[in-house]
């Protein structure tokens, strides 16, 4: 048994970790930290979280006597906050981007933070550093797109078939988090798609960084805003440097994610749906269609509260530790 505490567990991900770790076999929550609930019982903020005897206090993040914290803060605060627990004794997963590219100068470019706080992190995707998240202090979970796109590339990626990878893709209104915008005002989100950050958004080089060690490619990436609450739908293109069939290119991945217990790889050109992973922490990859001029498509889904946040943090917690990966998280998704 663990002890573990959330900062900023009032937003989206803070109340998806809740979610995951009050069904824990193995956690104790001794901390849920939040400066505007202060006192408030943690249900009236997550109303799914009815049998919930928690409460949000407004904590220090270097007083939280637990084992282990998560730091499910914005962009530039988590910095401020990470050594002070580390200094405690405890291992952090942090949620943020503040220590998830190796390079300072390159988060400082993209985030537009100077970043007061470097620190040595495990890059927190399972699928690709497992056996380090194990042994981790810091852990930087990835962001929620990188974590799509990587899961659909990687495989290719590591077979030297690319040199570069077009991703687009499709988020749900909850990627912006709890905090209302006009770009999330539901009479412009409904009925919509709005593509931004079209040629820069901040995870570019987040996914350019772990692509590149393990081959040479560049990414395109663009983001749509859908209607959905939940979810991200990455499509995958790039042109293959040999000749194989969709066939071929289909057992890259299964065998590449064979014994994954988060990845799905569908057969026969299934294609990936939101609503079949909404909820859960699995990803489903899918389409391995080649067209007459050699284009691959690769289609990803995973719901971005989860796999692309919050159970993928939990899914890290859980190596860190040595419990069984899935504890909590072994759940399908609800559909429809």
């Amino acid at each position: 048994m663990i002890k573990v505490g959330i900062v900023g567990a009032s937003g989206y991900t803070g109340g998806e970790l809740l979610r995951f770790l009050e069904q824990h076999s193995q956690v104790e929550i001794v901390a849920a930290t939040s400066r505007q609930y202060h006192d408030t019982p943690i249900k009236k903020v997550h109303p799914n979280l009815r049998d919930s005897k928690l409460v949000f206090k407004d904590v220090k993040a270097g007083d939280i006597d637990a084992d282990l914290v998560f730091t499910a803060t914005p962009h530039g605060a988590s910095m401020k906050l990470v050594p002070e627990i580390l200094e405690t004794g405890a291992r952090v997963i942090d949620l943020s981007g503040d220590y998830r590219l190796d390079e300072v100068s390159v988060y400082e470019k993209w985030y537009g933070f100077t970043h007061e706080s470097p620190l040595d992190a495990v890059y927190g995707l399972p699928e690709i550093y497992r056996e380090d998240i194990k042994k981790a202090k810091l852990v930087a979970n990835p962001g929620c797109f990188p974590t799509g796109a990587l899961i659909g590339t990687i495989p290719l990626a590591k077979e030297g078939l690319v040199d570069n990878f077009i991703i687009d893709s499709k988020t749900g209104a909850s990627g912006a988090g709890i905090n209302p915008s006009p770009i999330t005002h539901y009479p412009h989100c409904s009925d919509n798609v709005t593509p931004y950050a079209i040629i820069n958004h901040r995870h570019v080089p987040e996914m350019e960084q772990e692509l590149n060690k393990l081959a040479p490619v560049k990414v395109c990436f663009t983001p749509h805003l859908v209607p959905v609450t939940r979810g991200i739908l990455s499509t995958i293109h790039t042109f293959l440097k040999e000749d194989i069939s969709s066939a071929q290119l289909e057992s890259i991945y299964e065998e590449y994610f064979s014994g994954e217990p988060f990845v799905r790889i569908l057969e026969d050109g299934e294609i990936p749906a939101l609503s079949a992973v909404r909820g859960s922490n699995y990803a489903h990859v899918g389409c391995f269609q080649i067209d007459q001029h050699g284009r691959a498509v690769i289609i990803s889904a995973i719901d971005n509260l989860v796999k692309g946040a919050s159970g993928l943090a939990v899914q890290n917690m859980n190596l860190m530790y040595g419990f069984d990966e899935k504890d909590s998280l072994d759940n399908y998704g609800v559909y429809p």
